[in-house]
């Protein structure tokens, strides 16, 4: 769990307070049903987990490896995720430069 817990664990929601205690409390469900820009970014990291799953392994190796050996503390399945989402090519870029990695091109959803 950490030193900072928070999120969804069984039956509980965690988090934690200012004072730097953890907080838990009975998961409840929405009132509301998601809302349409709700739909839609579930929609993404959806299709992103599913692409994922469809890439070689050499494919996620390397984004694996170019995430670790760029240091930028987050897993390759992370940054394929944002890449994405986002397509921002500098940022890729750098990545690239940084871990001396070339990525594979991502094909479109």
């Amino acid at each position: 769990m950490g030193f900072n817990p928070s999120g969804d664990i069984g039956p509980f929601t965690f988090y934690t307070s200012k004072r730097r205690r953890p907080v838990r409390y009975i998961k409840a469900p929405p009132l509301t049903p998601p809302t349409f820009r709700q739909r839609i970014q579930r929609h993404r990291f959806r299709t992103a987990g599913f692409l994922w799953r469809l890439l070689p392994q050499e494919s996620k190796d390397a984004w694996l490896d170019a995430a670790r050996l760029s240091k930028i503390r987050i897993h390759g399945y992370n940054l394929y995720t944002w890449w994405l989402q986002n397509r921002e090519d500098d940022a890729i870029n750098t990545i690239i430069r940084l871990s001396g990695i070339q990525l594979p091109p991502i094909q479109e959803p």
